[in-house]
């Protein structure tokens, strides 16, 4: 098998606004595999919060072309033989395979998989902004969407504020993300007048691996999901002792198959399972797709943020992503 990585830039439609951060463009890296005469496509969307960027993702999948071997069925192997490290250029290769055996066997890779083609509702992110700003753009979101999640973490004691104002503005059903932006005792005090909102659950309020974790999960009157403190299949079992729930995206733990063990661990744990994407073009999502039926929640808006989707496939039918019925990821 033949690989090479090139990287793409996807430019928003809109500035995205997160507690430790705003965007207006993501660069992202496209693996290519040729085999049979076919070529599978994967994409990594490095996070920096990791360390990881679209260079050293190039340089890892530079390094992992060298050990693929000639059988792109031969996952457990190959995976043995890949180099540590970068989950989000392991994801673009993970991704590679899965679309090249899709295409090799002439099936979509849902199906590849043995699940259904069709996940539960994306959310929409309502990125962070004031209060009135929120609210506006959530109402008109209402009109797309079925699920909307908040973006919070403002830093200026006015997240339950844009809570309440959206709320004023819609009653879809609303979820929030502080991204490790509030302390234990701002978490305390701001989860019960959220459930009073209806708000079903917060993702990471605390900074990964805060020793409060505990305490927020005995206290909270709503369920929290982990994404920070949560990586690949070695991080489930210590997120069940401070979390309802885990946050699995494929470009932090290195693609499909992990995902599918995340998800499975996380049930045998008790804990719900939602997953997410980071800003990614149609081929990333694509993939994710393929996991949503396994998940309580799913969080894939990515390539709907973007000003134009190099990659189109997947369908968005009534506030569902919906994977193509074509072999491999279908873009």
């Amino acid at each position: 098998m033949d690989l090479t990585a090139r990287t793409q830039t996807l430019r928003l439609a809109e500035t995205f606004v997160i507690a430790r951060e705003a965007r207006d463009e993501e660069e992202v890296v496209v693996a290519e595999l040729r085999h049979g005469g076919h070529v599978g496509r994967g994409e990594a969307a490095p996070i920096d919060r990791y360390d990881e960027t679209p260079a050293s993702a190039t340089t890892w999948l530079g390094e992992a072309a060298g050990v693929l071997g000639d059988d792109p069925f031969a996952l457990e192997e190959i995976e043995g033989r890949l180099p540590p490290g970068e989950n989000a250029a392991r994801a673009a290769l993970d991704g590679a395979l899965h679309d090249l055996q899709g295409k090799l066997l002439g099936v979509p890779v849902w199906r590849l998989l043995g699940l259904p083609r069709t996940g539960p509702p994306t959310s929409w992110t309502v990125w962070l902004g004031d209060p009135d700003d929120m609210a506006r753009r959530a109402e008109r979101a209402a009109t797309r969407f079925r699920r909307l999640k908040l973006k919070l973490g403002g830093g200026d004691g006015l997240d339950v504020e844009r809570v309440r104002a959206v709320r004023g503005a819609t009653e879809l059903p609303l979820t929030v993300d502080v991204n490790e932006w509030w302390s234990l005792d701002e978490a305390l005090d701001a989860l019960p007048r959220l459930a009073e909102l209806g708000v079903e659950y917060c993702e990471q309020p605390l900074r990964a691996g805060d020793g409060g974790g505990r305490t927020l999960k005995e206290r909270s009157p709503l369920p929290i999901y982990v994404d920070e403190d949560c990586h690949r299949l070695d991080s489930v079992a210590a997120c069940a002792e401070v979390a309802h729930g885990i946050n699995v995206k494929l470009a932090k733990s290195g693609g499909i198959r992990e995902a599918v063990r995340m998800a499975h661990a996380a049930r045998a744990l008790g804990l719900g399972v939602m997953l997410g994407c980071m800003i990614e073009s149609g081929l990333g999502i694509a993939a994710g797709c393929a996991v949503a039926p396994l998940c309580d929640h799913v969080d894939l808006d990515g390539n709907l943020l973007l000003a134009e989707d190099p990659c189109p496939g997947v369908a968005f039918v009534d506030g569902v992503q919906v994977p193509s019925e074509r072999p491999g990821l279908g873009v």
